[in-house]
């Protein structure tokens, strides 16, 4: 399968052009040339497989077998090897991506990512560099993921002063191969940096340079894996399922509408995103209008100018009829989310950290239909957020599941 930009002004490439460019030279961003859906009875009998063999038909479809069949086997089950609990917190399910090592979802993407890049270097002896931006949790999973595997440096820029200490400590802890930059600014000034550096030619000729953001596909093909893992768990119960997704550079909802192409029986997303909601404004008025980035305590959710809009926008042909109809927006104000957090902690019991509480919310207000059943993703345990938590009197050490 070959990988195509979406300005559509770059010649398509293989996967392994496709990730180790990371962003095309027309400043798009590659999607595959076609998404092929998943066979029917694989998507009736999801309930009768494991993680491991779901990721494994799922991203084998994704990359149209590029990868020899038991190196990919290998390379999912070392990379997916923690849970995917579904919790039901009042009349939402509640999916918590948040079991991996650094207890966010990233997990998921920055895991695979790192073991096909060495899956690909292994032959290869110049180094790779890669450099990426986070707004949180994506500077940890990278971090980690990234670790001390040889021929990789990774240099990740985040913004100084508007990530948790404990978000802080993860992508600054490791050394070694990894160098964390803290920036004057926000997330978009670092991904502006990023973005830069990948078009400028003279350190292009000197660094052979990667992004292991969600504008990489290798990063982006495996988030779609958790939502199949999601929808198994509720297929008996025979009813439409919405998801609602906490949404920052919307990588996360991209992935979901990637499953959904597949076959995945989804029937609507819920695009739930902080005081920063450019693509819900967008969903209401149809103008594309960007404003200036504001601190908000789901800080990994701070994106004013979401990098994988483009990508949403060609899963739904640039029509935003088609888009408005597959995608409900939600926004809710720090105050609100804090009210939520308590709400649900006082009623079930369960602790939410704000990126969570805002796709929570956001199934509860739209999926207040009994015919329907409401999917709600928990992207981060609640104490990677433990100064906000407990500035409120709650506790991250309470329990996180009722």
């Amino acid at each position: 399968m070959l990988y195509y930009s979406t300005n559509g002004k770059s010649p398509a490439v293989n996967l392994k052009e496709a990730i180790f460019t990371g962003i095309p030279d027309d400043f798009g961003l590659y999607m595959p040339s076609q998404i092929n859906p998943l066979d029917h009875g694989f998507i009736r009998n999801l309930r009768n497989y494991s993680l491991g063999e779901i990721a494994f038909n799922v991203i084998n479809t994704l990359v149209d077998k590029a990868i020899d069949t038991q190196v990919l086997k290998n390379m999912v089950d070392d990379a997916f090897n923690f849970e995917v609990p579904l919790r039901k917190v009042d009349d939402v399910y509640v999916g918590e991506l948040w079991h991996g090592p650094t207890m966010a979802f990233k997990d998921f993407g920055a895991r695979f990512m790192a073991r096909l890049f060495a899956y690909y270097l292994q032959d290869d002896d110049k180094k790779l560099t890669i450099l990426t931006a986070t707004s949180g949790d994506t500077g940890g999973a990278v971090a980690a993921g990234f670790h001390q595997i040889q021929n990789i440096d990774v240099i990740i820029l985040y913004p100084k002063g508007k990530i948790s200490d404990f978000q802080e400590l993860q992508i600054c802890g490791p050394g070694d191969n990894i160098k964390a930059l803290a920036v004057h600014g926000n997330f978009d000034d670092c991904q502006h940096l990023v973005k830069r550096a990948f078009t400028d030619s003279e350190l292009n000729n000197h660094l052979r340079l990667c992004s292991a953001n969600s504008i990489n596909l290798a990063r982006l093909l495996p988030q779609t894996v958790y939502y199949f893992e999601l929808v198994k768990q509720l297929t008996h119960l025979s009813k439409p399922i919405v998801v609602s997704v906490p949404s920052g550079n919307f990588g996360n909802l991209t992935a979901g509408v990637i499953a959904q192409h597949m076959g995945l029986p989804i029937e609507y997303f819920i695009a739930a995103t902080n005081a920063n909601d450019i693509v819900p404004r967008y969903l209401k008025s149809g103008k594309y209008d960007v404003r200036q980035t504001i601190p908000t305590i789901s800080n990994a959710m701070d994106v004013a100018d979401p990098s994988n809009f483009q990508r949403l926008l060609g899963l739904h042909q640039n029509k935003i009829d088609l888009l408005s109809k597959n995608i409900r927006g939600f926004s809710l104000t720090d105050d609100k989310t804090i009210e939520v957090i308590k709400q649900v902690y006082n009623n079930s019991n369960y602790l939410l950290d704000p990126h969570s509480a805002i796709a929570y919310q956001g199934a509860k207000t739209y999926t207040g239909d009994n015919n329907q059943i409401a999917i709600s993703l928990s992207t981060a345990h609640p104490y990677k957020f433990k100064e906000v938590l407990e500035a409120q009197g709650l506790s991250t050490c309470q329990p996180t599941q009722a």
